[in-house]
Formats: C-alpha cells, sequence, structure tokens
C-alpha cells in the first residue's frame, strides 16, 4: 500500500471513530421526566417510550430529573444537543408558570424549546388521608376550623397550579394554610396515609389507585364537571370554591431540532396514544389521551398562558434566582 494513503487512513480512523459516537448517540433518546417515577407521568412516558422505540428505530429510555420545580429536567434538555437524543415530557404548568414566577426567568419556551405534541390532559384532586375523618368538602371546612395548627397541604412542588389552587382555597375559606412542597405526587400521598400532612392536592389520576383502595379519600375535583373517572365525587365549584382547573402533559425538543424529526416524534407519540391498548392503561390511571400536532401544543401552551397570568400576579408568589 502507498505510504502515504496508509497514513492519511490511519489520520481518518478518529473521525470515522468520532463519527460512529455521533450516530450512536442519536441512535439512543431519553424521555426527560422531571418529577418522581411511579405517578401518572411517569406511566404516561413509559409507555409511549415503549411504543415510539420500534417505530423511531431507537432505543428511547425514561429519565427522572426531579428537583427545582421541575426545572433541573427542564434545564437538561433546554441545554442538550438538538439531536434527538434528549426529548422533555413535563406539564403545560411548569412551562408556562415557571417563567411566570423566577425574578430571572432560567428558560424562555418559545425561545428554547420547539413544540412537538400535547399528549394527555388531566385533572386535580384534592385528597385527604386518613387522619382526617371526614366524609365530603363540608366536613373537611368544619375539620380545619377546629384544627388551625393541622391545616397543612401537600403539592407536587412550588410555582405548580396545585400550589396557586391551594392558595385559592385558603383565600375563598379565610382559614391560614401551611403549604408543604414535594417531588411528585406519590410521597404526598404516602405521607397523607401516614397521617404526616392533612390533605394534599395533586393529579387526579395520581390519586385513583389510593382512592379506589380506600388509602386516601378524594373530596373534590378541579374540572368544570364531574370527572367520568371519578363521578361520585363533587367538583370543587360545587362545593362552593370558585375554581376550574385541569391541565395536560406535552412534549417538546431543544430549539434548533430538525423540523423532520419532531414531525416524526410528534407522529409517532400520537400513533402510540392512539393504540387501544395504551388507551386503556391511560384512563385506567385517570389520564385522557389526546396527541395533537406542534401547533396544536403552542395554541394550548398560549391559552393557557394568558388565563394564569393574572391569578398568579395577584398572589406575589415570585422565586428568587
Amino acid at each position: 500500500m502507498d505510504r502515504r494513503k496508509f497514513m492519511a487512513g490511519c489520520l481518518g480512523l478518529p473521525l470515522l471513530a468520532q463519527a460512529g459516537e455521533v450516530q450512536a448517540q442519536a441512535a439512543l433518546s431519553k424521555i426527560i421526566f422531571p418529577f418522581a417515577a411511579g405517578a401518572g407521568g411517569d406511566t404516561l412516558c413509559r409507555l409511549i417510550a415503549q411504543e415510539m422505540a420500534p417505530v423511531l428505530q431507537r432505543t428511547i429510555v425514561v429519565e427522572n430529573r426531579t428537583g427545582g420545580d421541575g426545572l433541573i429536567g427542564i434545564k437538561a434538555v433546554k441545554g442538550a444537543s438538538p439531536d434527538g437524543s434528549m426529548v422533555l415530557v413535563t406539564t403545560g404548568p411548569t412551562m408556562y408558570l415557571l417563567p411566570m414566577v423566577e425574578t430571572t426567568p432560567s428558560f424562555d419556551t418559545a425561545k428554547d424549546f420547539m413544540p412537538v405534541s400535547l399528549l394527555a390532559r388531566f385533572e386535580f384532586a384534592l385528597v385527604v388521608g386518613p387522619a382526617m375523618d371526614v366524609a365530603d368538602f363540608k366536613g373537611f371546612v368544619a375539620w380545619l376550623k377546629a384544627h388551625p395548627d393541622k391545616a397543612s397541604f401537600g403539592v407536587p412542588s412550588n410555582g405548580t397550579i396545585p400550589h396557586f389552587a391551594g392558595s385559592k382555597l385558603e383565600k375563598d375559606l379565610g382559614i391560614p394554610l401551611t403549604r408543604v412542597p414535594y417531588r411528585g405526587s406519590a410521597p404526598i400521598l404516602n405521607d397523607l396515609i401516614g397521617g404526616h400532612i392533612s390533605f394534599g392536592i395533586v393529579t387526579l389520576a395520581d390519586a385513583l389507585p389510593q382512592h379506589r383502595a380506600k388509602g386516601v379519600k378524594i373530596i373534590g375535583v378541579s374540572s368544570a364537571e364531574r370527572s367520568p373517572f371519578a363521578p361520585d365525587v363533587p367538583t370543587l365549584k360545587e362545593s362552593g370554591i370558585d375554581l376550574v382547573a385541569d391541565a395536560w402533559y406535552g412534549m417538546w425538543l431543544p430549539a434548533g431540532s430538525p423540523p423532520e424529526f419532531a414531525n416524526k416524534l410528534g407522529a409517532a407519540a400520537s400513533a402510540a396514544l392512539a393504540k387501544p391498548e395504551v388507551k386503556e392503561k391511560l384512563t385506567a390511571i385517570g389520564l385522557i389521551p389526546v396527541g395533537s400536532s406542534a401547533e396544536g401544543l403552542s395554541k394550548e401552551l398560549a391559552a393557557n398562558t394568558a388565563f394564569w397570568q393574572p391569578i398568579v400576579k395577584a398572589t406575589g408568589y415570585r422565586i428568587e434566582n
């Protein structure tokens, strides 16, 4: 072999190895879910990951990056390479509420992320544990008035809809309440069962299994009408609290990602959500599968931002960063 060609080939080996490494990395996608494992959103991630992997011809794993009220996971995807190796699945509220409450926003949803698809809708539930022996919302209010020193409630994290729903509840009832932030719904439910907190505001999907098992009791839902998942439970509005709040999960890529990959990813997610077996598993835990275009996700985000902005501003809540 010509010595010059041989040397050129050797010099090219590191470049070929690097290219192979990049290709291998791009063949792995991580769905980053910024809340704890074991809850409804985590289940949603794992179900669609399993269905999308063969369609996209890549391995997809789910990684729970908790902390910072959802910011740890969100910022990880914001700073990721736009090669499809990292995908964000989180609640809509984290994407429109956090920029409202941070003194210096850590991210700009429109500039730092590429919308992919709306995934599923869900409702919130007002949940009590066995330590609060009440039958309904009226009994719940009476208990709080009788035990003001024990009026503590758990929320999945600060700066969330449950946080601001709790503030609304406190104002309407005229009872001082102590908010206790957690990392997700699962630890709230555990502490309710253990009697460490009085009540919690969590997603209906997360509360349903323990509600059905009689571990906790749902005494109110945040939807405009009674939920098909818990038709025996009145809405908060029925109980005299002027609040209607539901939410959803969405999927985003880092800004600058290839639009063609975003379209493929969105189509794969929507196809997964349309499968009867996936629908059955999600509705069993209180999630309503949706699926949408990127435009549909953007419109939903804009509408929710406009609705919640004045409510959040009125609380004066800010995150110093």
